[in-house]
């Protein structure tokens, strides 16, 4: 069986944790963040996780991440 081919997209918004979970930047964070609550923007600064069908696709289109 070849190597999987990794999808390039996916593999720059995707990343694992040291437990294994898929997190991902939270979308709404590249301009007029000015105009948002300072709260917002800090909740922003997180990463947000994938779950269920979500996690799985990712791990088909990243399979060495």
């Amino acid at each position: 069986m070849p190597k999987m081919k990794t999808h390039r997209g996916a593999a720059k918004r995707f990343k694992k944790t040291g437990t294994g979970k898929i997190t991902h930047a939270k979308k709404g964070r590249r301009h007029f963040m000015s105009k948002h609550p300072r709260k917002r923007n800090r909740r922003l600064r997180e990463r947000g996780e994938l779950t269920g069908g979500d996690a799985k696709r990712a791990q088909q289109l990243v399979p060495y991440l």
